[in-house]
């Protein structure tokens, strides 16, 4: 039957359900949910220390949607499980995956039309963004994308779901030579010499003057080119509705002279 009191434990499922129609029917979020912004008083049943499972069993949830690869806790959720609370697990290590949990967790809560619309609606607008900056044909700069460097220097790692937005989005991905690490040394990073800097971490308050101040940066071409260009980290990382825009904002990061189409109009539920 149709879920009525749902509970979502992820920013990402919060927007996808919110953008299918369901948001109305969602009862409780995270206190690190910040879009959309009906969604923002609902009361808080996960932080990142763990989960409230007493709260969620109080609001009688009757569908809870969670983060897999340990964005929420698995005792957790068994615990959840145990209760007879049905529990929806979604992870998306790819673009493509991103688009299959929009028609999942929107079947889950009901709206399966609706998901179904909205991930060809992301789909097009993804291809069509890719197509775009894939048009001139020219060489992909080397891009290193910045998540953090307030102690080690962090950035996507090999066959990310962050490496394959940097391609589609035109660039040549520097990663961190593996696939489950997201630290790179300095020096490899200054051995790669990226030609553009994209940091994801400006929407934490890190200035491009910083990043190119570091020591041993200066010689980096994106450092000396000025090519240290902030993006919105969460629109290009949070697998959910918002990824066409995300994919936008880093095209336009990585070639800011790169015609892009329009965007599409959509609104949430």
């Amino acid at each position: 039957s149709r879920p009525e009191r749902i509970v979502s434990l992820t920013p990402a499922t919060t927007e996808i359900l919110c953008g299918v129609g369901a948001g109305p029917r969602v009862v409780a979020t995270t206190d690190f949910d910040d879009y959309p912004p009906e969604a923002v008083p609902l009361p808080d049943v996960a932080t990142y220390q763990g989960v409230d499972i007493e709260k969620i069993v109080g609001l009688e949830a009757d569908l809870v949607v969670a983060g897999g690869n340990g964005f929420n806790s698995p005792d957790a959720l068994a615990r959840l499980r145990s209760l007879g609370i049905p529990v929806l697990v979604v992870h998306a290590p790819d673009v493509a995956s991103v688009l299959a949990d929009v028609e999942l967790v929107a079947a889950a809560a009901g709206e399966a039309e609706a998901g179904a619309a909205l991930a060809a609606t992301m789909r097009a607008e993804i291809d069509a963004i890719a197509a775009a900056v894939s048009a001139d044909g020219g060489p992909r700069p080397r891009v290193f994308y910045e998540l953090d460097a307030t102690k080690e220097i962090y950035g996507p790692a090999d066959d990310s779901f962050l490496a394959e937005m940097i391609t589609l989005a035109g660039g040549d991905p520097i990663t961190t030579g593996s696939a489950t690490v997201y630290s790179i040394p300095l020096e490899t990073l200054i051995t790669a010499d990226p030609e553009v800097v994209v940091h994801g971490d400006a929407a934490y308050g890190v200035a491009a003057g910083q990043v190119a101040g570091r020591p041993g940066w200066g010689g980096m071409t994106a450092v000396r080119d000025g090519a240290v260009r902030p993006v919105d980290d969460v629109v290009v990382t949070r697998p959910g509705p918002r990824l066409a825009e995300g994919l936008r904002a880093l095209a336009l990061a990585i070639d800011p002279a790169v015609v892009l189409p329009a965007p599409t109009a959509r609104s949430g539920g």
